[in-house]
């Protein structure tokens, strides 16, 4: 007789002494398999007296013997009939659960079989996949062959293009990326998953099943398949055993460290598993970069096969429609094959000329010359034979019309890109953690150059600008250098970049004037976005300064679209439409300053004369109030209707004013009021009180003293526009909080305890906080990186209040969990920071955002 509590201690016990044993920890098929066979002996003994007509199986990763520690413990009732066996089952799984198996179970029946290929394909799917563990050995071996003869070819091809669906809907989900920087290590492209769809393909396919009772996990048993069969290379069997081992032992262990069936490999776990795994020097990055090794070797066996399953099922091409492309190699509809596939390893410069051919013709590689270029690249490494060849076709790549990106992304990811540019091979898997970067310093940089070609199909003003770039390959090589030093130092890197670009272009044989576009590019790839977010570019001496660097338009237009490739390659979410619309403004007024040749400052006389020729500036008042102002940046936010009201306000002695509006994809509020001690830190602080994310706030001070502060806002939870709901309520807080008659301080400190475990999920980066000083001709510009955090402008405007700073231009910017915030100051007797003063401000600003932390 079980007794479920004895049961339930022994369990425990034995599973944990699998949980603590470091040498199991360190090899993950070993861990992984014992532990599967520990829930089946106990499953096994738990049911021993229950006469189960019909077989218990499991499904999942359970069957593949490949449990992680939190995994999902998946089991399949199967009977001829369900119905009489209903209180058997029921009983049985009470029982497991008293014992202290929490399994999930399904139930399932013969009629199942046919009812589930008809109905529901993704569900069919799951029969591939089972063990036996109890019961009737024969109720399953039957069930096996019911659903092997119930596929019929047609149905076999529907199945196909069901995984082909899976594997789509989680690219759609996860990213297309086998490098994204926390990666979901079973779902995300290059993970686990990866290579489970392809077995399960060949099983469909080969209408076999490999549920085999050795003591094998049911991945490796796949692998000897295939080593059996030679279906792929030796070399390739070892390289996919080491890769998949390397990311199931990655979740094993980040299952023990967080104890729970969590699959996302998050910065922090990163940190912790290197160290559990006895990585030295650069732990962290250099785990990681093995790890992104290992996914992109599955990623990419995984696609290849899906070619190979498609071509399969599909109606292949005859021969006689096979082109040659030139003596050694030919394609056939968008496959591209070696004339003579048993030749001696390629050279780069035949790899080259491939690469080149794919390109032009948008095609892929079949599987053989696919395995060819691994293998050659895999000796040249091996045996560091010199890589440098004839340049002719690597820049006529750089010239294809169409697919560069996708051109270079297919040779990083066979391994060519490196081969040839040995300087490209460091960026391989390199990663800044903490940052706002989605991707790896390779991936970043490849689709960089995809979004820029993405272009060709838009309508907008930065497409028009690249569609009349000529020498777009120049652009590109910007691109491919952009980061490339970040791997020897990332402060700084833009300059050792711009070096390495000169010495590779030189060995590539570019002229002068090309490697001196593609050096000043990289070296100022950074320059545009640092004046565009983080500084006033309604300031004259700021539009100097960077309209300086430039010797012609054409430099402006490339450093533009250099701009906009890096950003966008960020993350999905980082290239917004407000940064759209603050670069484009900085590359229009920039322009306009190179083709007229005048300073920042006759741009704006320029421009505030053409405002002063409208038909409202003849009202007076109207002239009085843009002269008091003295900041172009006023009029070219505000439309003269908003202008003409703000005057309409301040003529009535209203002692403040608050108006909203929808602004693209922010909420704007804008309030006038006379300028105060700590005002811009009060509204800040009123903001944040109603639950809003401040993403840019601009700062207009007329010389009697009434300012007009507009800031750009999203719902803290939502990070959408604000409900009209809610408008009330928010000009309400904002007139108590002018009229000092709330308790700022207070009212943040409720804040912080009614949302820190929403906060918590929200922003979860740890990066360093920074303070540095910039001088300005009239300001002191204090810059301030750090974490972001609900609260965070109000606690820094209120501290550089209390230090006696007054606030003249607050530039907000956010990426992704960080915030870099730019304030341009002057101290208690309007004049800039003394020198001697940062350290203490530095020191100030630093304790209060850690406390805010």
């Amino acid at each position: 007789m079980v007794n479920p509590k004895e049961i339930k201690i022994e369990y425990q016990q034995s599973r944990d002494k699998i949980f603590n044993d470091p040498d199991l920890l360190k090899n993950p098929f070993e861990f992984s398999l014992k532990l599967s066979f520990l829930v089946e002996e106990f499953i096994i003994r738990i049911l021993r007296d229950k006469h189960v007509n019909g077989a218990v199986a499991s499904t999942g990763s359970f069957s593949r013997r490949e449990l992680a520690p939190f995994s999902d413990i998946d089991i399949m009732f199967i009977f001829p009939k369900v119905d009489e066996n209903k209180e058997i089952i029921s009983q049985a799984i009470t029982l497991l659960w008293d014992c202290g198996i929490e399994v999930s179970h399904t139930i399932r029946e013969f009629s199942d079989i046919k009812k589930f290929l008809k109905e529901d394909l993704h569900t069919f799917t799951q029969f591939f996949e089972t063990r036996f563990i109890y019961g009737k050995e024969k109720i399953y071996s039957e069930w096996n062959k019911e659903v092997i003869n119930s596929i019929k070819p047609k149905d076999k091809v529907n199945l196909i293009y069901e995984f082909f669906s899976d594997i789509n809907l989680r690219r759609e989900k996860y990213g297309e990326s086998a490098k994204t920087l926390e990666p979901n290590v079973k779902l995300s492209a290059g993970g686990l998953r990866d290579l489970h769809v392809v077995n399960w393909m060949y099983s469909l396919k080969n209408e076999t099943f490999l549920d085999s009772q050795s003591e094998l996990s049911h991945t490796e048993d796949f692998l000897n398949v295939l080593k059996q069969k030679k279906l792929i290379s030796v070399r390739e069997i070892e390289r996919l055993r080491k890769s998949y081992k390397l990311i199931l032992g990655a979740r094993n262990l980040l299952h023990l460290l967080e104890k729970r069936g969590n699959d996302r490999l998050e910065f922090t776990s990163q940190e912790k598993i290197a160290k559990l795994l006895d990585y030295s020097g650069e732990a962290w990055t250099n785990f990681m970069q093995d790890y992104f090794e290992a996914s992109t070797i599955l990623n990419r066996f995984s696609k290849t096969m899906v070619k190979r399953f498609d071509a399969e099922i599909s109606h292949p091409l005859p021969d006689t429609m096979s082109i040659q492309l030139d003596e050694d190699f030919t394609i056939k509809g968008n496959v591209i094959s070696q004339v003579n596939p048993n030749s001696e390893h390629l050279e780069i410069s035949e790899m080259m000329r491939a690469f080149y051919y794919r390109g032009l013709n948008d095609a892929r590689f079949d599987e053989n010359l696919r395995s060819h270029v691994i293998e050659s690249v895999q000796e040249i490494n091996e045996s560091q034979i010199d890589s440098q060849t004839s340049s002719v076709f690597f820049r006529e790549i750089l010239k294809l019309p169409n697919h560069v990106g996708k051109t270079f992304s297919s040779m990083n990811e066979l391994g060519v890109l490196a081969a040839y540019l040995p300087e490209f091979k460091e960026l391989i898997g390199f990663f800044q953690p903490g940052v706002y970067h989605c991707y790896t310093a390779d991936e970043h940089t490849l689709i960089a150059i995809k979004n820029l070609e993405s272009l060709e199909n838009e309508k907008n003003k930065i497409s028009k600008i690249y569609s009349l770039v000529k020498e777009k390959d120049l652009l590109f090589l910007a691109v491919l250098f952009h980061d490339i030093a970040k791997p020897i130092s990332i402060s700084g890197h833009e300059i050792i970049g711009s070096e390495i670009a000169n010495t590779v272009m030189e060995r590539l044989g570019y002229d002068q004037e090309e490697i001196d576009l593609v050096q000043f590019l990289v070296r100022h790839h950074l320059t545009m976005e640092q004046v565009a977010f983080r500084r006033n570019i309604n300031d004259p001496s700021t539009l100097n300064g960077f309209a300086e660097i430039f010797t012609s338009k054409k430099a402006l237009d490339y450093l533009y679209l250099l701009t906009f490739a890096d950003l966008s390659a960020v993350s999905p979410v980082v290239w917004t439409q407000w940064k759209d619309d603050l670069l484009f403004e900085l590359y229009e007024k920039t322009k306009q300053m190179l083709e007229k040749r005048i300073s920042g400052e006759e741009l704006f006389a320029e421009t505030i004369q053409q405002f002063n020729e409208s038909e409202l500036s003849s009202y007076s008042e109207f002239q009085n109030h843009i002269e008091s102002i003295n900041d172009v940046g006023y009029i070219q936010l505000f439309s003269k209707e908003e202008i003409s009201e703000h005057v309409e306000e301040i003529l009535s002695g209203s002692e403040s004013s608050v108006f909203i509006k929808e602004n693209n994809n922010f909420t704007n509020i804008t309030v006038i009021a006379r300028d105060s001690i700590s005002l811009l830190s009060r509204l800040c602080g009123a903001l944040a009180v109603n639950d809003l994310n401040i993403h840019d706030a601009k700062i207009f001070t007329r010389n009697d003293g009434i300012v007009i502060d507009s800031f750009n806002v999203t719902d803290f939870r939502s990070h959408n526009k604000v409900d009209e709901s809610k408008y009330e309520k928010i000009i309400d807080v904002l007139t108590k909080s002018i009229n000092n008659e709330l308790q700022i301080a207070n009212e943040v400190k409720k804040l912080k305890s009614k949302w820190w475990r929403l906060e918590s999920k929200l922003f979860t980066k740890k990066s360093k906080v920074r303070i540095e000083f910039e001088d300005h001709a009239k300001f002191t510009i204090v810059d301030v990186y750090s974490p972001d955090k609900l609260g965070l402008l109000y606690q820094i405007t209120n501290k550089l209040t209390e230090l006696g700073l007054s606030i003249y231009f607050a530039k907000i910017a956010t990426r992704g969990d960080d915030v870099l915030d730019a304030f341009y100051v002057l101290d208690s007797n309007e004049n800039k920071i003394s020198p001697l003063m940062h350290e203490l401000i530095e020191m100030e600003l630093k304790d209060t955002i850690e406390e805010l932390l």
